[in-house]
């Protein structure tokens, strides 16, 4: 049940007003705890509004998610644009020293949190961090919930600008230094108008979501904030458990639902999927890593359903491409469309250039992609060389830039196919990993001489993480024990699965590393190295 006002006023706020008023009543997220309505969503962002601002958090500063609880992370960004501020979220993997690197990069005054994931918190030193809640405690000093019914169920009635700044999500560039990427309200609502009429979601209240994706995704905050959106109804579920997940696909009568590949994979492996009814489910969307085509065609014949695949990144605030349904075609004339990462979705440009030269290149011929939509990203948050590195063409006259995305592909027929990347990273689950971070810390190590991190086949996960690595003379450290090291200082998503040793690492005549050429006996048998 759109809402055309909201397309006209796109702002967080308009549309948590307007469905308050239009859906009192319906329900807008369903958890494993408790049902909340519109009208719940409504109050509870007004009295944390409230709160926020008896804690002195004005417009521009920032707040912090660093927790499970989707939810209670949706009710955190509508308060914080309630009063002009910025939400923060921050991947609730990371490790003490990764947590306090973006809590003091991002300038949060406040974070909200898990009870399990307290002891991470209390190992940072964050000076401008002066308060944490308890997001999944309902009593004492520092539940959430009772904090905030201290407060008023009053609206601050800020009327924030479109392009105002809303969210930020953390991203990493080759350095492999995480950078805050902030994303508007238009951005945000504008991904949910696009991607709702690209994966046909239903304009009524019978849209009903199924979300296991983290919050700290843009496709999984896309996802919370589309079915509002819409007018729908979200089920989260704070973890993925396949089980879980097969059974209430069926018990509740989803109608969507958003997974990357290796989810799709996990679901595909629970006892008895193939027998169970997936009557109610309309479509899939997937993304996020590469799949493998053998895992694509079980799951379109276990769910019997649409299937959408995306293709996007959060500076743009989510997708840049669709493969529709009638694309996924495995046999016949059109079966190649589905190694392709589909077509741009409208409103959205993409072109291939030459990464040296900026200039296009023919049709066919692979380059690095670039894109264009008014969904792009406001910049990196304090780090203004970051931006223009990644705008080289600055602003059109629209305002407009063009993106470098960092991947390498090429248009067929309208067609994105994407071969390798530009940048090093490596997707592994939905996971952006940038090896130069693993790098850094391995380079610490007292018996490694050198080392590379690449990205290699993984059958579940798409890709995976391993370490090449030249020992210095006398020192035997085992890849158990390498690995080991990462495990202090990394979170474990971003540590080797496999770790190779060598006499010598690949370098050109003025030494730089070739990863091409370490990467190459491990691709070889594959014909794209990333979707």
């Amino acid at each position: 049940m759109r809402d055309t006002e909201i397309d006209r006023q796109p702002t967080l706020t308009n549309l948590v007003r307007r469905r308050a008023a239009s859906l009192p009543q319906g329900e807008a997220f369903r958890t494993p705890s408790r049902v909340w309505t519109f009208a719940d969503i409504h109050s509870a962002s007004n009295r944390m509004a409230r709160g926020l601002q008896a804690l002195g958090v004005a417009k521009g500063d920032r707040i912090a998610c660093f927790t499970k609880q989707s939810v209670e992370c949706v009710v955190t960004l509508l308060a914080a644009a309630k009063i002009g501020a910025v939400c923060a979220i921050f991947n609730w993997r990371l490790t003490g020293s990764e947590l306090q690197y973006v809590a003091q990069q991002s300038e949060a005054k406040l974070l909200v949190t898990d009870a399990a994931l307290l002891p991470v918190v209390q190992q940072i030193e964050a000076p401008l961090l002066k308060h944490t809640f308890l997001a999944d405690q309902a009593e004492g000093e520092k539940s959430l919930t009772a904090w905030r019914l201290q407060h008023a169920d009053a609206d601050p009635g800020h009327e924030p600008q479109a392009r105002d700044t809303v969210l930020q999500l953390n991203s990493s560039g080759t350095t492999g230094l995480p950078k805050a990427i902030e994303i508007s309200h238009f951005g945000l609502l504008e991904q949910c108008r696009r991607l709702g009429d690209a994966a046909d979601y239903p304009e009524s209240p019978r849209f009903v979501m199924l979300n296991a994706l983290p919050n700290f995704h843009v496709a999984g905050i896309v996802t919370m904030i589309s079915t509002m959106y819409e007018g729908g109804t979200t089920v989260c579920y704070p973890d993925f458990v396949p089980a879980v997940v097969v059974q209430g696909l069926q018990e509740l009568k989803i109608t969507h639902t958003f997974l990357v590949p290796a989810m799709l994979q996990f679901l595909l492996g629970v006892p008895g999927v193939e027998q169970a009814d997936f009557s109610s489910l309309k479509g899939i969307v997937y993304g996020g890593s590469p799949i493998a085509e053998s895992v694509l065609v079980k799951a379109m014949n276990v769910f019997r359903c649409n299937f959408y695949q995306v293709y996007g990144m959060t500076e743009i605030s989510g997708g840049l491409t669709f493969l529709r349904p009638e694309d996924h075609a495995p046999l016949g004339p059109r079966a190649h469309l589905m190694r392709s990462a589909g077509q741009p979705t409208p409103g959205f440009e993409i072109k291939v250039v030459d990464p040296a030269t900026g200039q296009a290149v023919p049709a066919g011929t692979t380059g690095e992609i670039w894109a264009r939509s008014s969904t792009i990203m406001n910049g990196y948050f304090r780090n203004p060389d970051a931006t223009a590195a990644v705008f080289p063409e600055g602003k059109g006259a629209d305002g407009v830039p063009w993106y470098r995305t960092g991947d390498a592909g090429a248009m067929k027929e309208g067609y994105l196919y994407i071969q390798d990347r530009v940048k090093d990273m490596i997707i592994s689950g939905g996971e952006n990993i940038y090896p130069a971070e693993i790098e850094n810390v391995l380079a610490a190590h007292p018996g490694l001489a050198e080392v590379a991190v690449i990205g290699v086949p993984d059958a579940t996960w798409g890709e995976s993480v391993k370490a090449v690595v030249v020992l210095k003379p006398g020192q035997q450290p085992t890849a158990e024990e390498i690995v080991a090291f990462c495990r202090e200082k990394l979170a474990g998503y971003k540590c080797p699965k496999s770790v190779d040793f060598a006499t010598t690492l690949p370098r050109n005549p003025t030494g730089k590393l070739l990863k091409r050429v370490l990467r190459e006996p491990y691709w070889a048998n594959h014909d794209r190295q990333v979707v």
